[in-house]
């Protein structure tokens, strides 16, 4: 990815360096990011709507909507890559006001207002 823009993710990134980023875009991101699925997606949120405790704070973070496939015999974890948001895009406003600073996957997203 030589034409990549690189984002150092710790903490937080600059709002600078997140409000020039555009669908498409190729980013070399290190730091950490959370894994998210539509289930937890819609728990979370869920638990964010009833004032619950969440399993890990939300703020400054980036998620990355996975899709894993199963372990071959004699592995923990199989191979894992971006899946569609579409199926989320109800729970990302929830997930979006708790601190969360973007989604990566794949497919467009219609009707999350985040």
């Amino acid at each position: 990815m030589s034409n990549a823009r690189r984002i150092e993710w710790q903490l937080a990134a600059p709002d600078a360096e997140l409000t020039t980023l555009r669908a498409g875009e190729a980013v070399e991101l290190s730091g950490r990011v959370l894994t998210l699925r539509d289930a937890s997606a819609a728990r979370l949120a869920h638990a964010l709507t009833r004032q619950g405790e969440l399993p890990v704070s939300l703020e400054h973070r980036i998620m990355y909507a996975v899709g894993p496939s199963p372990a071959k015999p004699g592995q923990v974890i199989g191979s894992a890559g971006p899946t569609t948001t579409a199926r989320m895009a109800r729970y990302l406003p929830a997930l979006f006001a708790a601190g969360v600073r973007a989604i990566i996957g794949k497919g467009e997203l219609h009707g999350a207002d985040a």
